[in-house]
């Protein structure tokens, strides 16, 4: 088929999909929020993102033949995808959508939900993905200067022209999304820019930021921040110059944001290049601004600053690449907050991968994704996904929308294994999950952990006495709390039941019942694990009442 006739097929497989498989056009996928949780709803219902991120060049339709089959391969439920502006609007004023329209119809053909990455203003905090005619018209659109007053492959934030031109394109997109998609919902999420920022200087030095440097920090960021007014330097001192770029590119992405929801109000989010601590042995505490990160971005010093400038923007969501297992940790903990939901648009395709998920996952994630998950030989060669990625998401996947609910509900624990902690607990009330990494496990002996630390378990409770087991490389039993009102009660747990099974469009289906040597000794999951399994507990006396004696 020509280009243009299968540009002409896929609009009007886009518009003339029969009403029976729409979802009702006013029920918009959302962020929900209860008792600072945070779920994503589709279609009325939570939905854990199980994403990938396919690469940078990869949305084109000579590549994404080779997308789709890793996709799958990888069990995800979500792709990410990126838009580039350049390709949208090669002319000023004139779009087009074809291949937003690909996406869309791929997307849906393949079962998944779509979130669209607007590669605009900034890409890895520069200005690749801006049409020729930006690039070529300085004067009218204006790049960043460093403090030299060399001219930087980024442009302004601080610029009217660039900003409209942005705004304008962004708004079109979402329009568009909408005429084709706003029954259907298979795009439930934009992320605004990527990565967003100034490489090559701290700030703009050009001469009208350099005015608005000059003047008062806006009233309503200082008291946001809750600090007393003035100029940019007395408010912030020698973090002044990175301060100003954030609220100068927050306050940006803000207006483009508005100019997209405006059109069709889609959850939007903004990826972060985040702050990598300095290598131990370089004579410095921190990382410079604009040299080993984007100047500007959502970084974690910047967090407060850009929830006060871009309200717009729904979710600060970090990207993460890095083996460090407490960097993680902090990140995660730095993210997670009352105002924002957690969210990993991006991560490597490394070992690390399961144990960061269910970390993750534990601490209210709403969704996790690996970046370059296609068969383009950029990222993954041999036109395979290995075992340690796709296990997670295959283990997930049928009960992607039960576990988000769970985790709305704060009924969902998780639990990862750390170097010389070979056992946890996780505390459900009056019961105790313990969970025990390693194999084999022998009688009376501490369990003896795995090589890298990949042991990794969820448990989530279903009722009182019930609950939901899984996981990789550990054990898990049940025992009464350690707490004295536990104690003082004199019981027992036993298990009346553990079914395996998976949900199937929401109920539970029983495949077996495990007992025997696979609950004499706690539930084992091991490497390469497909098992979930449903247990029910119930309370015996610790002593015979008849006698007041243990028993012998």
């Amino acid at each position: 088929m020509k280009p243009i006739c299968l540009r002409l097929a896929i609009a009007a497989a886009l518009t003339l999909l029969p009403a029976a498989v729409f979802a009702a056009a006013d029920n918009m996928p959302h962020l929900e929020k209860k008792d600072g949780r945070y779920a994503m709803i589709v279609d009325g219902k939570p939905l854990l993102m199980l994403g990938a991120q396919i690469n940078n060049s990869s949305s084109w339709a000579s590549t994404l033949p080779q997308v789709w089959p890793a996709l799958e391969a990888m069990q995800v439920n979500t792709v990410e995808a990126p838009v580039y502006w350049e390709q949208m609007e090669p002319t000023q004023g004139a779009f087009d959508f074809s291949s937003v329209d690909m996406l869309i119809h791929g997307a849906r053909e393949h079962h998944l939900h779509l979130v669209l990455l607007w590669f605009g203003t900034w890409k890895n905090g520069q200005a690749h993905y801006v049409p020729e005619w930006i690039k070529t018209d300085p004067q009218k659109y204006p790049r960043e200067l460093n403090p030299y007053g060399k001219v930087l492959d980024v442009l302004s934030p601080n610029s009217t022209t660039n900003l409209e031109a942005d705004k304008h394109a962004f708004a079109a997109l979402l329009r568009h999304i909408k005429q084709v998609d706003a029954e259907q919902h298979t795009v439930i999420m934009i992320q605004v820019e990527n990565e967003s920022g100034s490489v090559g200087s701290v700030r703009d030095y050009s001469a009208a930021a350099n005015r608005q440097f000059a003047g008062q920090v806006p009233a309503t960021l200082s008291s946001a921040l809750q600090l007393a007014g003035g100029t940019w330097s007395s408010v912030f001192g020698a973090d002044a110059d990175e301060r100003f770029a954030a609220y100068s590119t927050a306050s940006y992405i803000n207006e483009v944001a508005k100019a997209g929801k405006a059109e069709y109000p889609l959850p939007m989010y903004c990826n972060v290049w985040i702050t990598y601590p300095v290598h131990a042995l370089e004579n410095r505490d921190h990382p410079s601004p604009g040299q080993e990160y984007p100047s500007g971005g959502a970084q974690q010093g910047n967090i407060g600053i850009w929830k006060a400038a871009a309200p717009a923007i729904d979710i600060l969501a970090p990207d993460f690449y890095s083996s460090d297992a407490e960097l993680f940790h902090q990140v995660v903990a730095a993210y997670h907050r009352d105002d924002n939901a957690l969210f990993i648009p991006e991560t490597g395709l490394s070992r690390d991968f399961g144990r960061n998920f269910f970390y993750a996952l534990g601490h209210g994630a709403i969704g996790f994704s690996p970046f370059g998950v296609d068969f383009t030989n950029w990222t993954i060669s041999d036109d395979k996904i290995p075992a340690y990625l796709s296990e997670n998401f295959a283990l997930f996947h049928p009960m992607a929308s039960e576990i988000a609910q769970l985790n709305l509900d704060g009924k969902l624990q998780t639990v990862v294994e750390q170097k010389g902690m070979p056992r946890q607990r996780l505390h459900f009330g009056d019961v105790d999950a313990v969970v025990s990494f390693g194999f084999p496990q022998h009688d009376g002996e501490m369990p003896p952990g795995t090589p890298d630390q990949s042991g990794r378990a969820m448990v989530a409770q279903l009722g009182p006495m019930e609950f939901l087991v899984t996981g990789f490389d550990a054990s898990v039993s049940f025992e009464m709390s350690q707490t004295p009102a536990a104690k003082a009660r004199n019981e027992q747990l036993e298990i009346l039941r553990a079914d395996e099974g998976q949900y199937l469009k929401g109920a539970w289906q029983t495949s077996r019942i495990w007992n025997g040597d696979q609950t004499d000794r706690g539930l084992n999951f091991r490497s390469g694990n497909t098992n979930v399994v449903r247990i029910r507990l119930h309370t015996l006396p610790l002593y015979d009442d008849s006698t007041k004696a243990p028993r012998q």
